[in-house]
C-alpha cells in the first residue's frame, strides 16, 4: 500500500497546486485572425540557428521545453544541460504539452489535478508590455485563454490553467475576467509588480475594481514568481543575478539567480499584508506560487513586531495583524522543501498551504513528489494533511472532489 493510500485513504484526490503548459508553436497562430497572423508570438531560428519564441518581430525567449523531464520520462541531470535553455521539446516528455500525456504522467503519480501557470507570455503576462500595440496584446491573452480553456475541456476538468489578465488596460482586464470565468476557468495569474511596465503598485486604488470583481467572483489572484518579468531571459539576469558573486560557476550563478527569484514573493507579501488591500476586500483570495514557505513566519512575525512595537496606540495600526490577514486571505505552495513541512507549517497554517510539484520546470519533485510531500508531513494531523495536499486546492479552485 503507498504511504498516500495509508495516510489519506484510497478515494482522496490529491492536487498539484503549481504546475507548467508548454505552449505548443502553433497556440497562437493557428487561433490568430489573419491581420495578427505573423504577429502574435511564434517560433522561428535565430540568426545563430537557434529556435526562439517571437512576437510582433520582438524575440522573448528561448523555444525549448521549459522541462528538464526527457521524452523516456527521466528527469535530466542538473549538471548535463544548458539552464537557460532546458531541452529541447523533441527532447522533453510528452507530459509537458499534450492533455493525455500529462493525465498519464498524474495517474502514474496519483495527482488527479494540476494547477497550471504558462510560460511564454511570462508567468502574469508581464512579457507583453513590451508591445507597444495594445490591441494585438489583448488578442494574444484572449487567444492563449481560449486554448487553455479548451485544454482544460480535453482534461475533464482536471488540468485547470490559470487565466492570463491584459492589466495594462483595465477595462479589458474586467471583460476578460468574467470572460474567463464564464467559460470556467479557475483563477487568474497576475503581476505581482506591475511597476516594473509603469503601472500603479497592486495597493492604488486603481486596482479596486479588479478587486471588487474578483471578490464578487470568488476568483482567486495567483501571484507566480516571476510574474513581474517584462523582459525575459536578459531581465532574469539582470534582475534576479545582480546579487551573485562573480566567481560562482554557470550553474551555481543559475541556481543563486533562482533563489533571489523565489524571494521576491517576501516583497510582494509583506506589502500586500501590511496595506489595506484584505482590509477592504476580506474576501479577495491571492496565492504566492512557487516560493515555498519556510521564509513566511519571519516575514509575518517581522512586519508585525516593528509596527505594533513602535506604535501601539496609532489609530492606524487598530486593524488585523499581518499574520492574521494571511490567515484569512492568502495561501503559498511548498515543493522541496524539508524543514517546513515537518517543523514550521503550523506557524504558516494549515488552511493556508498547499501541495505542489513545479512539474516539468527544473526544480520539479520527480518522479514520486507525493511521497516525497507525505514523507515530510507525515507526523501531522491527518485532517491537517488532507488540506494541504488537496483540501485547500479543491476550495480554492472550485475542483469537485
Amino acid at each position: 500500500m503507498s504511504i498516500a493510500h495509508e495516510l489519506l485513504g484510497p478515494d482522496f484526490k490529491i492536487i498539484d497546486s503549481d504546475t507548467h503548459f508548454t505552449e505548443p508553436a502553433d497556440l497562437w497562430t493557428k487561433r490568430a485572425p489573419a491581420k495578427y497572423k505573423d504577429r502574435v508570438p511564434l517560433v522561428r531560428p535565430n540568426a545563430d540557428g537557434l529556435n526562439k519564441w517571437y512576437v510582433d518581430g520582438l524575440e522573448l525567449m528561448n523555444a525549448g521545453a521549459g522541462s528538464i523531464i526527457d521524452k523516456d520520462g527521466v528527469k535530466t541531470k542538473f549538471w548535463n544541460i544548458d539552464m537557460m535553455n532546458h531541452i529541447t521539446v523533441d527532447e522533453a516528455h510528452a507530459g509537458s504539452w499534450d492533455v493525455s500525456a500529462r493525465l498519464e504522467v498524474m495517474d502514474e503519480q496519483g495527482v488527479w489535478a494540476h494547477i497550471v501557470y504558462p510560460n511564454v507570455a511570462g508567468f502574469g503576462a508581464g512579457r507583453l508590455l513590451r508591445l507597444e500595440d495594445r490591441d494585438l496584446a489583448y488578442a494574444i491573452v484572449q487567444i492563449y485563454n481560449d486554448a487553455v480553456a479548451e485544454w482544460q475541456a480535453e482534461s475533464n476538468d482536471r488540468l485547470l490553467p490559470q487565466m492570463l489578465v491584459p492589466f495594462w488596460d483595465m477595462d479589458h482586464t474586467l471583460a476578460e475576467i468574467q470572460r474567463c470565468h464564464d467559460m470556467g476557468l479557475r483563477g487568474m495569474a497576475m503581476s505581482g509588480e506591475p511597476f516594473n511596465g509603469g503601472l500603479p503598485d497592486l495597493g492604488n486604488r486603481h486596482w479596486d475594481p479588479m478587486y471588487e470583481l474578483c471578490s464578487e467572483l470568488d476568483f482567486p489572484i495567483n501571484i507566480h514568481i516571476g510574474s513581474g518579468d517584462s523582459g525575459g531571459s536578459d531581465q532574469f539576469r539582470s534582475m534576479y543575478g545582480a546579487r551573485t558573486w562573480a566567481s560562482q560557476d554557470a550553474h551555481r550563478a543559475y541556481v543563486l539567480m533562482c533563489v533571489q527569484l523565489e524571494l521576491t514573493n517576501s516583497n510582494f507579501l509583506s506589502n500586500l499584508v501590511t496595506s489595506d488591500i484584505l482590509v477592504r476586500y476580506p474576501k479577495l483570495k491571492f496565492v504566492s506560487v512557487e516560493s515555498g514557505i519556510g521564509w513566511i513566519p519571519y516575514v509575518l512575525e517581522r512586519t508585525d513586531y516593528q509596527l505594533q512595537e513602535a506604535l501601539p496606540d496609532d489609530p492606524a495600526l487598530q486593524r488585523p495583524s499581518a499574520q492574521e490577514l494571511f490567515r484569512q486571505s492568502v495561501y503559498a505552495t511548498f515543493w522541496f522543501e524539508d524543514s517546513a513541512p515537518r517543523h514550521s507549517i503550523a506557524d504558516v497554517g494549515f488552511d493556508n498551504v498547499m501541495f505542489e510539484t513545479d512539474f516539468p520546470h527544473p526544480t520539479c519533485l520527480y518522479p514520486n513528489p507525493v511521497d516525497y510531500a507525505l514523507e515530510r508531513l507525515k507526523e501531522h494531523d491527518v485532517e491537517d494533511i488532507k488540506k494541504v495536499m488537496g483540501g485547500n486546492a479543491a476550495k480554492l479552485y472550485k475542483v469537485a472532489v
